[in-house]
């Protein structure tokens, strides 16, 4: 079956066609794509077109060309998204991250839900093994903090709609350096596995209703221990240049 392009700037429809079956999840990342004669004939148009939208789609980061094996998929999509809400972050970092932080309440208490209603054995075994981990690195930030987003990026995966991870690990992505922070609030790592472990019995049980309160109340949790984390960090800031101005007086 062909898809021929009929207008101007034909390399720039072609682009957009592959992007689109990119971020549809049609090709995914690893795919490889046919080579330019066949995506020619694909689309009614030269192979000179072709060359010119592969250029394309590797400058955007979602192909790239592999010697001696043919071009594939990449998944450049979550890095595009990621520079863009960090140039965004690179303004007001602390109002920056406090918006994040919204928009994940504004997003995961609804993912929950739908992956209660639509989650797997495999969605499940993902989710329990995080929570393990999450389990044994209460004193380990680094490790806890792998652990926890490898628990919500499953969560968004077991809505079974493609486009909410990618989302979702952008957003969570821009907040690595706060966790770390608010993994230092006393108790904090202690609090989130309750409502880590409440989250999974209610998707464990299919209860949409019971996943997005224990979200809610997860999330409330986390804002809570994000403003004391950043009023910490703060307080050590103000110290260090009150340390400064009395060393150059």
């Amino acid at each position: 079956m062909t898809d021929v392009l009929q207008h101007r700037k034909l390399y720039e429809q072609v682009v957009e066609r592959i992007r689109q079956l990119i971020l549809s999840g049609e090709l995914t990342s690893g795919d490889q794509l046919p080579n330019e004669r066949s995506l020619g004939e694909r689309y009614g148009v030269s192979r000179t077109v072709i060359r010119e939208a592969m250029k394309t789609l590797i400058q955007n980061g979602l192909v790239e060309v592999r010697r001696g094996q043919g071009t594939f998929v990449v998944d450049g999509t979550v890095n595009a998204l990621k520079q863009s809400l960090r140039l965004m972050m690179g303004f007001a970092s602390e109002e920056r991250a406090e918006e994040m932080v919204e928009v994940r309440e504004l997003l995961e208490p609804e993912i929950a839900a739908r992956a209660a209603a639509r989650r797997t054995a495999a969605d499940l075994e993902v989710l329990r093994a995080a929570v393990h981990d999450m389990d044994d690195a209460l004193d380990d930030a680094k490790t806890f903090i792998e652990a926890d987003n490898r628990f919500h990026i499953a969560l968004a995966v077991a809505t079974q709609n493609h486009f909410v991870p990618r989302l979702l690990d952008s957003v969570v992505d821009l907040l690595q350096e706060l966790r770390g922070h608010i993994f230092q609030v006393s108790g904090g790592p202690t609090r989130g596995q309750r409502h880590h472990r409440t989250l999974l019995a209610a998707i464990e049980a299919g209860d949409g209703d019971a996943a997005r309160s224990a979200m809610l109340a997860h999330l409330a949790q986390v804002r809570e221990d994000s403003r004391l984390a950043l009023e910490k960090t703060k307080r050590k800031a103000d110290d260090r240049n009150d340390e400064l101005d009395g060393d150059a007086a």
